[in-house]
């Protein structure tokens, strides 16, 4: 949506000027029609604000599947729209649908009204909706749409359950300490420096650390906050770094095999749904370039394209850039030589679906007890140097 100046014509044949939103110079004709003004000409004036947001996956998952159900019905497409339109309790969804009818009602097509809202539906999607235009097989794109959206909400849902499980661990840990650092070891240090007795290493590094919270804590936090704040900076602004950091992603130990395998997932259901629409293999690779989530991906996916682009087949285009596992390759060239590249492809997205869900599991299996470790041990190192002393003194003092 945007909005627009205009100059237009009203009943009395005056000319009047304003500006008014409008998906494009059809949709405001059609907008000042309603109000008896006859138009003459405009342009864009600026973007509008009213939708900055991303729509929820569960919202597109249900606007996949319905709209799938009334286009096989053989419902009019501006019909079947405006039940959903109807039917959506989002509220920046249902006017993103409403623009949608609008700019259909224009004279666009379902894939073009889509592109006007890159935030909720990417490259990938209205590639995959024109080619279903084109081909007349709507209601069967559609229906792949749902399932590959299911498929990664799945996806995304296994991935928030091996995040929440380590990061509620590390912040009890991390608030456990603090606590003793700030509140517990600052008075039984007191203690300790009235009875003048000499304190073993542990105790004395213990109190140090203590001590330089207490006094420099906003410093800390400062710091640690440009730390962050600069390092995330850093990443969005720098290519190299960027790339580096999402190659550290691919080889971090536990986590490093699991984000591959959503990767490799994600990749061969989308180039086995783009390829079964009849998209060239070129094309997939640039549009999978941008939605690859992942730099070292895309790089390697841009060798490819390059490769391919030389006159290679896929499966030496693939092998060469050094980022795919024997498993893709192995299928790609079954695919290539029997003609069934987006069977082989399905195979891969379903292997590995399953198997970052078998991953994830082995995964949390790992990390409980190693974050109990992980709690117990810096719990026992606080205890220990704190309890320590305490039983030396209570010893002296029986004696």
């Amino acid at each position: 949506m945007a909005v627009f100046t205009y100059k237009a014509m009203n009943p009395d044949g005056r000319l009047v000027r304003g500006e008014m939103e409008a998906v494009n110079l059809v949709d405001l004709e059609m907008r000042l029609k309603r109000i008896d003004l006859d138009f003459v000409n405009g342009r864009t004036l600026r973007h509008s604000r009213y939708f900055g947001g991303r729509v929820p996956l569960r919202e597109r998952i249900h606007f996949c599947f319905h709209l799938e159900q009334l286009t096989r019905a053989g419902v009019p497409l501006v019909d079947a729209l405006t039940d959903l339109r109807a039917s959506t309790d989002n509220a920046r969804f249902r006017q993103v649908i409403a623009e949608m009818i609008e700019s259909i009602q224009g004279g666009r097509a379902l894939s073009q009204a889509l592109g006007e809202h890159p935030r909720v539906f990417d490259p990938v999607f209205c590639a995959l909706v024109r080619a279903g235009e084109t081909s007349g097989n709507l209601p069967e794109v559609l229906r792949e749409l749902t399932e590959s959206a299911k498929r990664d909400d799945e996806l995304t849902a296994y991935t928030q359950k091996l995040i929440v499980y380590p990061a509620f661990v590390a912040a009890a840990t991390l608030m456990a300490v603090v606590v003793s650092m700030v509140y517990v070891v600052p008075e039984v240090s007191k203690l300790f420096r009235s009875t003048g007795q000499t304190l073993p290493l542990e105790t004395r590094i213990l109190i140090a650390v203590s001590s330089t919270l207490v006094e420099y804590w906003p410093l800390i936090l400062i710091g640690l906050a440009l730390l962050v704040s600069g390092g995330m900076l850093l990443v969005r602004t720098n290519t190299a770094a960027a790339r580096r950091w999402d190659a550290i992603k691919l080889a971090a130990p536990l986590f490093g095999p699991v984000y591959r395998k959503i990767i490799l997932a994600r990749f061969g259901n989308l180039f086995a749904m783009m390829y079964s629409s009849g998209i060239a293999i070129i094309d997939i690779i640039r549009v999978a370039q941008d939605v690859a989530g992942n730099l070292a991906m895309r790089h390697a996916l841009l060798k490819a394209e390059q490769l391919i682009s030389e006159g290679q087949n896929v499966t030496t285009a693939f092998s060469r850039v050094g980022l795919f596992p024997p498993l893709v390759l192995r299928m790609l060239r079954i695919g290539e030589n029997t003609g069934s590249l987006d069977v082989a492809l399905r195979n891969v997205s379903y292997f590995y679906d399953r198997d970052v869900r078998e991953s994830i599991a082995r995964v949390q299996a790992t990390l409980e007890p190693l974050m109990i470790l992980l709690l117990g041990g810096v719990m026992m190192w606080v205890a220990l140097a704190i309890l320590g002393p305490i039983y030396d003194i209570i010893t002296r003092m029986k004696i």
